[in-house]
């Protein structure tokens, strides 16, 4: 195949995988997370703001360490993702519906990276960060959807807990 054919196939590859990318979200901003006005799920978060920090491990047994998280209303934590295991490993922040819609991709399409505020993809033995500002009460997913992970069970909860400082007249109003 000469050149010009596999440039022209790869632009149609393109082409007809674009109203897909569409409607789930793109890698580079996408997923409607973390980008302009508060999401379900929170924003992304500023780093020289951030309230806690939570160290996440990353495991070839398919699990997150911790998987049950407990936040604040409001509050940003900075997460210091490891991933101590010898497989590829993510960590993604969004809704239930959001993260199975992106799995669907992920098994598509195995060799997407991201860089979305709300997740981070590690080789084994790397660590990074996601810092997130939780400004919605509630419950928040996390995952990581590498094809087979997401299915093993790699998945773990946020929950924000509602701010209780707020006086009994401003819960009336």
């Amino acid at each position: 195949m000469n050149r010009l054919t596999k440039q022209m196939l790869a632009a149609l590859f393109t082409l007809a995988a674009m109203p897909l990318a569409l409607a789930a979200g793109s890698h580079s901003g996408g997923h409607g997370q973390g980008h302009g006005p508060d999401t379900a799920i929170g924003v992304a978060g500023d780093k020289n703001k951030v309230d806690r920090t939570i160290r996440v491990s990353m495991t070839d047994d398919m699990r997150f360490v911790p998987g049950d998280i407990q936040a604040k209303h409001n509050e940003t934590i900075r997460f210091i993702v490891k991933n101590d295991g010898k497989l590829k490993h993510e960590m993604v922040i969004g809704t239930d519906k959001e993260l199975k819609e992106h799995y669907v991709l992920m098994m598509k399409n195995p060799e997407m990276e991201h860089d979305d505020p709300n997740q981070i993809t590690l080789a084994a033995g790397k660590t990074g960060e996601i810092v997130w500002k939780f400004s919605k009460a509630g419950k928040v997913d996390f995952a990581c959807l590498q094809p087979g992970h997401y299915d093993a069970g790699m998945k773990g909860k946020i929950a924000v807990a509602r701010n209780t400082s707020i006086s009994n007249a401003d819960r009336r109003r």
